[in-house]
């Protein structure tokens, strides 16, 4: 992991990494169960550094995506309110799983189709992952970035699991909006 940062290894980012894969227990990259992939994601926005890894599981008869597991790793500076903290970062990777999988707008001869609450698909219990969260805290730095950046790894992990899983690269969201079709 650390070779693939190079030169432009940030300890902040390896931190958030580590952490990420020590939470989720990567044993490696790969699953040992067919139609089953792990991805990992890592970023940073406005001074705060988040990975993530992924688990997904694909089924190959109906192409339905299901993240499986999910471990979100961050890190803000310091930590004012953990609890807070923890709560945005898993509004966020919730958020991101739905803007990864499924949340679109759909049309129809020029129509809105999803006018309405109702008709717009957002993540509910039960797509929800068994979800960590790992947060670290940095007493030496200011607090930043805890509001927009937990939710920029999480789609990036479900991507590269997909792919682990099945081969399939998907490079446009939402990636499964009606499961996975042969092909991608």
């Amino acid at each position: 992991m650390r070779r693939l940062l190079g030169d432009r290894r940030q300890h902040r980012v390896e931190d958030v990494l580590e952490a990420a894969v020590e939470g989720f227990g990567w044993e490696g990259a790969t699953s040992s169960e067919s139609g089953r992939g792990v991805g990992l994601a890592c970023g940073r926005e406005k001074g705060g550094f988040v990975a993530s890894v992924a688990e997904v599981a694909v089924d190959p008869a109906s192409g339905d995506v299901a993240v499986v597991r999910a471990v979100t790793a961050f890190e803000c500076g310091a930590i004012v309110n953990p609890m807070h903290l923890r709560n945005q970062v898993e509004g966020a990777v919730v958020q991101g799983m739905g803007g990864a999988l499924f949340e679109r707008i759909r049309f129809e001869d020029g129509r809105i189709l999803s006018n309405r609450f109702s008709r717009y698909r957002v993540p509910r219990t039960m797509d929800l992952p068994k979800l960590k969260i790992v947060l670290l805290d940095r007493p030496d730095l200011p607090p930043s970035g805890a509001g927009e950046t937990p939710i920029v790894a999480i789609a990036p992990a479900i991507g590269n699991a997909i792919f682990a899983a099945t081969g399939v690269r998907l490079r446009s969201m939402p990636m499964v909006p009606d499961g996975l079709k042969a092909g991608g």
